[in-house]
């Protein structure tokens, strides 16, 4: 069945449906990783966003039952150039395009992802929308026009858990070395967390508790966590007021001195961090998203090549605290990839460290959370 991708700018390509034959808008970003697509699909940071994969061939391996990163999939719509008719992998229990069907997801392949790319670099991410058959494009524009923005809209709300709960699952096969347990407890604020993040805590801590981004800070702090984890997330930071505001409350309780936790973020959680400390977020042109990002280490020089899934950041400059400081840079384009304090048990990270997909070069930050925690 023919389909068409249609950019709120006019930019259209045509190309054959697969997955779900349907229509659904959601802002277009495009992904570099050369594997990793059902992670990607199944990261909540994705939400109310279409993900075009800039690597040709998608689908090769199948999806099977344990590669996942959220309890479902969140992305609004996929793109690639071709989509592989064979599932060649011993772990494959359907074809991506069952696995689209069933979640009902839009797809298209055999459009120039390429072309696509260099116009979303050059203009920006913007909405699109995709479209199965050969619809209306004068109602297909006007289907844009009424779409939303993912700015000033909190999407944390509908990625996160709706009750408290407790994660078991370590790394397992995953693993790439043992590290020793720690006697430490966690609490994780559900922002939309991935699954690989959890998996890496629960190989250094005794237990994790995840909570949904709503729970009040005295409902954290009767679970006694020795650390408190700001996760990962979709969309605009500045819109999900109730995980700000636990920030704020936190941070004033680690300022009076009357709490006595370590504080992480990731991602999101490490955007929420700047705002509460008083920074201001800005979109990027097309975000980062892909597994090869160089991040840069200031303290140490290490450079380590990171897992990225982020529309927005925190200039440093915009963050009147001046306790804080910048603890890393992405090669790329110089933006801010980490920041800590300098008398709170405070650090985050804009980049991923659990990978899932992406390479494990930054999985140390988890160990660091530790050690964190050990000097408190």
């Amino acid at each position: 069945m023919k389909s068409i991708l249609l950019l709120e700018d006019g930019f259209c390509l045509e190309g054959e449906s697969f997955g779900y034959a349907g229509i659904n808008c959601g802002e277009v970003v495009f992904n570099t990783s050369m594997a990793g697509y059902q992670e990607i699909l199944t990261d909540p940071s994705y939400k109310g966003q279409m993900v075009a994969m800039t690597y040709p061939l998608i689908g090769n391996y199948g999806v099977n039952e344990v590669d996942v990163e959220s309890r479902r999939v969140w992305v609004e719509g996929f793109i690639v150039k071709e989509k592989s008719e064979i599932a060649s992998s011993w772990r494959a229990s359907k074809s991506l395009d069952q696995y689209l069907k069933e979640n009902k997801v839009v797809a298209i392949e055999g459009v120039d992802t390429r072309a696509l790319t260099r116009h979303l670099r050059e203009k920006g991410a913007m909405k699109g929308v995709i479209a199965a058959g050969e619809p209306d494009q004068g109602q297909l524009k006007n289907t844009l026009t009424k779409a939303p923005s993912i700015i000033g809209i909190d999407l944390a709300k509908e990625v996160s858990c709706d009750k408290i709960y407790d994660w078991k699952e370590d790394l397992g096969i995953r693993r790439l070395q043992e590290v020793q347990k720690s006697r430490y407890t966690v609490a994780v604020i559900d922002c939309g967390v991935k699954y690989s993040i959890l998996r890496n805590l629960a190989e250094r801590f005794h237990a994790v508790t995840v909570v949904p981004y709503n729970t009040p800070l005295k409902d954290i702090l009767k679970l006694k966590p020795d650390g408190i984890v700001f996760s990962n997330g979709p969309g605009d930071p500045e819109a999900v007021i109730d995980v700000i505001e636990t920030a704020k409350e936190t941070i004033a309780k680690l300022k009076n001195k009357e709490l006595k936790t370590a504080i992480m973020g990731i991602c999101l959680g490490h955007q929420i961090l700047g705002i509460a400390f008083g920074g201001k977020s800005q979109k990027l042109k097309f975000g980062h998203h892909g597994g090869n990002h160089p991040v840069k280490d200031l303290e140490t020089g290490r450079v380590d090549i990171t897992s990225q899934n982020h529309n927005f950041i925190i200039p440093p400059e915009t963050i009147p605290e001046e306790g804080m400081y910048q603890t890393h840079l992405n090669l790329y384009d110089k933006t801010s990839e980490g920041s800590a304090h300098k008398k709170l048990p405070v650090f985050s990270v804009q980049y991923h460290p659990e990978s899932g997909p992406g390479p494990f070069d930054a999985r140390y930050i988890f160990g660091k959370f530790v050690d964190l925690i050990k000097k408190l």
